[in-house]
């Protein structure tokens, strides 16, 4: 087979076609390295920091009622895979005497629906499924298969602070999702 070039046309450089190719590569690598690094950090981000708690500022305590249940709202930041936006989430909150507080989440262990304090009857109560809880958590009546959910809590120079954790529903038994 003859390699020559054709009339006209001239001779081919070996070595600059090498040069071309590893250039063409090495962007080719670049540019899908830039593309797989957010994708990679969404599925491997969350996974990979077992153990690390993020607490929230929520209020001072000093605002806080004593013996008598609160809806507290405050906002965090919060990611889903490489989104970050700002949350607000609420929480039921009991001040006891002095610094001990009891923190819940406002969400009902039986169908995740949003439930209430009823200030006449001093109980909390679910709108879906008529389920009723004592300030204390516990299941008065109702389908609820356990108590209410309680978020760490942990109150620092005078202000509370919560880790927001939310459960999965319809379960007997307390697990994170």
């Amino acid at each position: 087979m003859d390699t020559k070039p054709a009339a006209g046309q001239p001779p081919e450089d070996p070595g600059r076609r090498r040069f071309l190719e590893i250039v063409i590569g090495v962007f080719t690598a670049i540019i899908s390295a830039a593309l797989a690094a957010p994708f990679l950090g969404s599925i491997i981000g969350a996974s990979s920091r077992p153990g690390r708690r993020r607490f929230s500022k929520v209020a001072p305590v000093a605002s806080l009622p004593i013996g008598r249940p609160v809806d507290v709202a405050y906002s965090e930041m919060a990611s889903d895979a490489f989104v970050r936006q700002e949350t607000v989430r609420h929480l039921w909150v009991i001040r006891g005497s002095g610094s001990d507080i009891v923190v819940y989440a406002p969400i009902c262990p039986h169908l995740g629906c949003r439930y209430d304090w009823d200030a006449k009857n001093s109980v909390f109560r679910c709108p879906c499924h008529a389920s009723v809880f004592a300030t204390d958590g516990r299941v008065l009546s109702g389908p609820a298969p356990r108590p209410l959910d309680t978020l760490p809590a942990e109150v620092r120079d005078g202000i509370l602070y919560v880790e927001w954790i939310r459960y999965k529903v319809g379960t007997a038994r307390k697990k994170a999702v």
